[in-house]
């Protein structure tokens, strides 16, 4: 083992000590927040593009055309922060901080490289990719306006998104909880400045949009080299080792896919509905998928909070604490998801009126959101059960289950539905809820068959080690 980093391990950056639920709310409440101020990045943007005069509704659909590629960015944060952060917390618990350095180390250089090549091709690819993903002559000026401008600050959001892992999987939530802060408080003040009074449309959004991920990329960076953090970011330590290289990639996988698929999925609905319904319900997708965004912040902060929890726990054998890490995580979720549901089923105009004040859109959402989110709680079980294989290291069985839900049952649904029984567009909405349900049971089964069966084998070897002593 390396020996301690230069500041020792308090109670509260020690996650094999005290309550297991305390731990993980203690982390998941700054995260929650610092989740739905991130949100806040696209939420506001499109709150305020949806109330552009004369253009409104083509604006708005405009962005929600540049999802799918927006997802990619996401997708390669992912990869590597989520991939990293994982092996960091158990490093950590272990006591290796030698190698816990040189896994922050090659996932700043992973985010570093890769955001460079990906900015590149995607300003290359980006309008065919939007045509093909559901753009109209009329759409088109919009997603592009708004898309050249983000991708030119790409990599200040790689680099918020996925360093920012590395903050919270070191206990200082509430330090996570500024990097989104900063931006997020920048981006609501800028917003207006730029779309209104500088009359720049979606362009302005976008602007507004990459310079406060600057800043927040700024804040991260800033921290992890500071005095403050427990395990630093050192320069010599961004040498990549190809061994170290494929374990985060292949650990941050199931959260690339999910993101990818995301893509994938928008791509379908995008081009579905476009043939289908038109542009009005291309908007409506694009309302929806920000409700959802904005709904489902508490799952992933309760979900990514609980990680680092489990993770650090499994790496010090501490069994039994990582299965009552699982139990709380599947409790809160379902909890929670339930309660939205209900609440998205009885006042679906008040949700759709955050986004958009036009009659025609607004008349057409309500049944959408009505079939969309049906069952809404089963989406947690997956949420619950790929957060309990991807923070003890099981990244085939989180990507199994990314795949399976979205590319198996979501993608192909998408497109089938809407031809048979004369569904029509009613067949793109009516695809999510099935998926939930079938895979949702499947991931959170399987979890409990495989990682909850060899926790408790584990558990009870360990006990009858520790009685034989």
């Amino acid at each position: 083992m390396s020996p301690m980093p230069s500041r020792s391990l308090s109670s509260s950056n020690d996650f094999s000590k005290g309550s297991v639920a305390g731990n993980i709310l203690r982390l998941a409440l700054p995260m929650t927040v610092a989740q739905i101020i991130n949100v806040l990045y696209s939420v506001v943007d499109r709150m305020y593009i949806g109330r552009l005069p004369d253009a409104a509704g083509n604006a708005l659909t405009g962005l929600g055309l540049t999802f799918p590629i927006l997802s990619i960015v996401t997708a390669f944060a992912n990869l590597f922060g989520m991939g990293g952060s994982p092996l960091f917390s158990i490093e950590r618990g272990r006591g290796d901080y030698e190698k816990a350095k040189t896994i922050l180390g090659n996932t700043f250089a992973l985010l570093i490289g890769t955001g460079a090549v990906l900015t590149a091709a995607l300003l290359l690819l980006k309008k065919p990719l939007l045509y093909a993903f559901g753009a109209s002559n009329a759409t088109f000026p919009y997603a592009d306006g708004y898309l050249t401008i983000y991708l030119c600050g790409s990599l200040f959001v790689m680099i918020s998104l996925g360093m920012n892992q590395f903050i919270n999987a070191q206990g200082f939530g509430r330090k996570g909880m500024m990097t989104v802060l900063i931006g997020a408080v920048a981006n609501i003040l800028l917003d207006p400045l730029f779309i209104f009074v500088f009359d720049m449309g979606v362009q302005g959004a976008a602007l507004a949009t990459i310079l406060s991920q600057g800043l927040s990329a700024a804040w991260a960076l800033s921290f992890l080299r500071g005095k403050k953090a427990l395990i630093r970011l050192e320069w010599p330590y961004l040498r990549l080792k190809a061994r170290l290289v494929w374990q985060i990639v292949t650990l941050g996988f199931s959260s690339f896919v999910m993101a990818i698929t995301n893509s994938i999925v928008q791509v379908a609905c995008n081009s579905t509905l476009q043939t289908f319904g038109g542009d009005l319900y291309v908007g409506v997708m694009t309302i929806i998928n920000s409700v959802r965004e904005v709904v489902s912040t508490p799952i992933q902060g309760v979900t990514s909070a609980a990680q680092p929890v489990m993770g650090f726990n499994y790496g010090a054998e501490e069994y039994r604490r990582v299965q009552s890490g699982i139990l709380f995580c599947t409790l809160v979720c379902v909890g929670y998801t339930t309660l939205v549901w209900l609440l998205l089923f009885l006042f679906p105009e008040f949700f759709i009126g955050l986004f958009s004040g036009e009659a025609a859109l607004r008349e057409a959402a309500v049944p959408c959101m009505h079939i969309y989110f049906f069952g809404f709680f089963m989406m947690s079980l997956q949420m619950a059960g790929q957060s309990a294989a991807v923070a003890l290291g099981r990244s085939k069985q989180a990507v199994f289950f990314s795949l399976f839900r979205k590319v198996i049952i979501v993608t192909p649904l998408t497109l089938l539905l809407p031809r048979l029984f004369g569904l029509g567009v009613t067949g793109v909405f009516l695809a999510e809820p099935i998926s939930n349900f079938i895979g949702g049971a499947a991931c959170y089964i399987t979890m409990l068959l495989t990682i909850w069966r060899e926790l408790s084998r584990r558990a009870r070897t360990r006990g009858g080690t520790a009685e034989q002593k």
